[in-house]
């Protein structure tokens, strides 16, 4: 993505705990600092960073979630990317996202 900023993880797909909980990857810490430290002056309400994701075959717009309880932000996978990327919680994934 041209004139983003790229960062590829490994992380575990998890379910959130609430009724009808939403799947999350967590991006990790060392990660999340960086990109609170250089690009947070981007954030909308709620710690919200626009993003481009890609998972396997998928790509797709969306965007990160700073949470302050897990401190470090979290991709939303909905049903669609879980279901054509064959997707369970538990799961590790490889992750590329762009700010």
């Amino acid at each position: 993505m041209k004139g983003k900023i790229k960062y590829a993880f490994t992380a575990a797909v998890w379910l959130h705990p609430s009724p009808g909980g939403w799947h999350f990857v967590s991006v990790p810490k060392i990660i999340a600092d960086e990109i609170r430290t250089n690009l947070s002056g981007l954030e909308t309400g709620w710690g919200r960073l626009k993003a481009t994701a890609a998972v396997g075959n998928s790509i797709w717009e969306t965007a990160i979630w700073f949470d302050t309880k897990m401190n470090t932000y979290l991709l939303p996978l909905k049903a669609g990317i879980r279901k054509s990327e064959n997707l369970a919680a538990g799961e590790n994934v490889a992750v590329t996202i762009w700010i």
